[in-house]
């Protein structure tokens, strides 16, 4: 049923879908049902909203951003794998890197990508300490975060790991315009600038919006600043 819910919906939105990519989101669904029961991975359980809420929010980004198979994604703060693990279902040559600051969510995604035949680098950190080291730093042509912190903050996150030239996606809710108007400061200072703001609607009618900055130039070498600064004093 979650399957065939999100290749409906991919069918309606022109995306591609595969039957074997629709039995791996069903796949995952059920993983992510069996784990919940051990670990607060997420609040939502029912199977339309798993369907709706996480994969096909996830796979929004696609109708605005265009993925190359071959890019290099990061997806900050993963959480249960969203939205990275289902871009990875869709697309499965890209290079994606997965980095949550708690362990019990890569392993849970560790089992996901085992049994989904996935391959994806799981990264055990903090945003703002990987992205200093030069394996990371400016490496990605797109970093892209879920509901993670306030759009001034993510920025600061999130920028660093973007190359010259690549994209950070921020996926927000119903108020996400507002939360860009109070990042415009950071995203200049971080090397960016706003190339879309695309707010659209579920099928179950929640309200989103995804806010797509290109990286121009470099991140400043002092960002980002320690997780206590960047909360407490957003750019």
């Amino acid at each position: 049923m979650i399957g065939e819910t999100v290749k409906k919906w991919c069918n309606e939105n022109e995306l591609f879908i595969s039957d074997h990519q629709a039995e791996q989101f069903e796949n995952y669904a059920a993983l992510l049902q069996e784990w919940n029961q051990k670990m607060n991975l997420t609040a939502i359980v029912e199977p339309q909203e798993i369907a709706v809420k996480h994969f096909i929010d996830s796979l929004s980004v696609l109708k605005y951003i265009s993925i190359n198979d071959s890019a290099k994604i990061i997806d900050i703060g993963t959480g249960a794998g969203f939205p990275g693990i289902p871009l990875l279902i869709m697309h499965p040559s890209i290079r994606l890197t997965l980095l949550d600051s708690l362990n019990k969510r890569l392993l849970f995604l560790k089992e996901v990508c085992s049994t989904l035949d996935l391959t994806a680098e799981l990264v055990h950190g903090r945003a703002e300490e990987y992205s200093r080291r030069p394996e990371y730093r400016e490496q990605y042509d797109l970093a892209i975060s879920r509901a993670v912190a306030n759009l001034p903050s993510l920025c600061e996150y999130c920028i660093p790991y973007v190359k010259q030239g690549g994209t950070f996606c921020s996926m927000k809710g119903s108020g996400g315009e507002t939360e860009l108007k109070s990042a415009e400061n950071a995203i200049r200072i971080l090397g960016g600038k706003v190339e879309s703001v695309n707010p659209f609607v579920l099928p179950d009618q929640s309200e989103r919006t995804i806010i797509v900055i290109q990286k121009l130039k470099s991140t400043p070498e002092k960002y980002p600043r320690r997780g206590t600064k960047i909360n407490k004093n957003p750019l």
